[in-house]
């Protein structure tokens, strides 16, 4: 076993030694597809602290050839199908982290690094095949075919973290251009491809990047953020899995959902909702709710181009942090974290990172939860662009005055917001209304968790606001009315006694109604105060 080269199964071994999530079922999909043209060029992108490298020390166990991976296996989902092991420990599997090698190498010469290392390893592997094309400076594709040739047994390429050539070496394009060039000769090469990759599975934050609208190595059949399809259940944990967490750590499932759910991804017949992996197993360990969201250099890039504006991009910002969903088309984005050229490109951008997450039937776009929520409200906050700290000032100011009971303040504050974000062929109606609450109440995610239909006592409230703990700071009930008085609002509340959702909580509810005339245009407010 080499350190590149049939690397082995004790990196999925140390894995299984603590609490693994099994999503062994990932195997079984790509194994479906080795050894089909059209099919088993693979590249599935996901953000990060997402588990890309736990599937690619799976599928490095399952089938490095010189170890024996059945007791790690045979208990997992992916055993649960006929003829599951075929392929087990029967190929020669080539592992790369792309992010060592460029550790190791430097950007500039990561190619011939790549190639040096791996024909060393070829040689150790195959000391019979002779030295034609497995000797020291040979072509890599050479030294690879005569290796086939010897073992009788194609390779699997398993590279993890493929793109951070394009994130830590932004600027060095001829670097990009000699990687992009490596991985067409490997895998865009119509004798050398069916001969001797039996499959490869490339994972990364970002999709394979695009030249001129088309990908660096266009036989690759992505799985992303966007369309992950297949692969979609194996992006994080699903509910179920979340829900057999919850009770073997003692959490409380609704929580949990608030915090780290949210992603809700299109598979085959079925959308999932997906939950934030790394934060979610954190939480479990502290046994505590709260943002386990890893600041990277990423969204320091991001900020930059948030400073920016695009086509109002900072206005669909704070609305998103509101509960907003916003139009997005993800079709023109470059697969970079450089070439920006309008907001759609940003939004795009952070539903690869997982700042937002997309819906494939209505184009748009969502955060996902209040962890995401939190860290997307934290670096607006900080943004030196007055426009948008001028946004989250005011939001804070509607905020307080609900807190104060100032029914006037509040209106003037619904009014304008209502005027700023809606536009007038959506003006009249009542879900424009609660678009504004939630675009308003921006402001609220530092200390409230937004729920929307929550059951009341005999109702659903339209958004209810519930103070995190220790907190201080009332829940928040808002009723809404169109075209309706605004005391109606509040019998409402009162009559299907909704101030009931926060019962445990021991605070005080705020019963607020909201109401709006569109013959006068006028917005009215009644706020009603239940102590606890």
């Amino acid at each position: 076993m080499g350190r590149y080269i049939n690397p082995g199964n004790e990196g999925f071994a140390e894995i299984l030694q603590g609490r693994y999530v099994d999503k062994s079922g990932l195997i079984r999909v790509f194994d479906s597809t080795l050894n089909i043209a059209g099919q088993k060029l693979v590249m599935v992108s996901r953000p990060r602290r997402f588990g890309k490298s736990y599937a690619a020390q799976a599928l490095a166990a399952f089938y490095s050839r010189g170890c024996d991976s059945r007791q790690l296996f045979e208990n997992l989902e992916v055993a649960r199908q006929k003829g599951w092991d075929a392929h087990l420990n029967q190929l020669n599997v080539i592992k790369l982290d792309m992010t060592g090698v460029i550790e190791l190498a430097g950007s500039v010469d990561v190619v011939p690094t790549l190639r040096e290392v791996l024909l060393a390893e070829l040689r150790q592997m195959t000391p019979n095949a002779g030295t034609r094309h497995v000797g020291e400076g040979s072509p890599l594709k050479d030294a690879l075919w005569d290796t086939v040739q010897a073992t009788g047994r194609k390779f699997v390429f398993i590279i993890d973290e493929w793109d951070a050539l394009y994130r830590l070496a932004q600027a060095d394009k001829d670097a990009q251009d000699a990687y992009a060039e490596r991985l067409r000769a490997l895998f865009k090469d119509l004798t050398f491809t069916p001969e001797v990759v039996a499959g490869a599975y490339m994972t990364g934050i970002l999709p394979i990047k695009k030249y001129n609208h088309q990908s660096a190595v266009s036989d690759f059949r992505e799985y992303t953020m966007v369309a992950p399809v297949a692969y979609a259940p194996y992006v994080g944990f699903t509910e179920g899995e979340v829900e057999g967490l919850c009770e073997e750590y003692g959490m409380d499932l609704a929580e949990v959902r608030h915090w780290y759910d949210g992603y809700d991804l299109r598979g085959v017949g079925e959308t999932y909702s997906i939950f934030a992996p790394y934060s979610l197993m954190r939480a479990c360990e502290a046994h505590t709710t709260g943002s386990y969201w890893p600041s990277t250099e990423a969204f320091e890039l991001i900020s930059s181009y948030i400073e920016m504006n695009f086509d109002g991009l900072q206005d669909d910002l704070v609305r998103a942090i509101g509960g907003v969903s916003i139009k997005v088309d993800p079709d023109g984005f470059q697969n970079d974290m450089v070439t920006m050229t309008s907001r759609d490109d940003v939004l795009t951008l952070l539903v690869h990172l997982g700042y937002l997450t997309y819906d494939a039937h209505t184009r748009t776009a969502r955060v996902p939860n209040d962890e995401v929520r939190a860290e997307l409200a934290r670096t607006v906050g900080r943004s030196r662009h007055p426009k948008l700290v001028g946004l989250m000032r005011e939001s804070a100011r509607l905020l307080d005055a609900m807190v104060a009971m100032d029914e006037s303040a509040v209106a003037v504050g619904f009014a304008r917001v209502h005027d700023r974000d809606t536009t007038p062929l959506f003006y009249n109606n009542e879900q424009a209304l609660r678009a504004v609450v939630k675009s308003a109440l921006v402001a609220a995610v530092d200390d409230y968790a937004r729920i929307e239909e929550l059951p009341g006592g005999k109702g659903f409230a339209d958004v209810a606001y519930l103070p995190a703990r220790g907190a201080l700071r009332p829940a928040i009930v808002v009723e809404l009315k169109w075209n309706r008085p605004v005391d109606v609002a509040l019998e409402q509340a009162r009559e299907r006694r909704y101030a009931e959702v926060v019962d445990g909580l021991d605070v005080p509810v705020l019963l607020v109604g909201v109401s709006y005339d569109p013959k006068t245009r006028e917005h009215t407010c009644r706020i009603e105060l239940q102590e606890a």
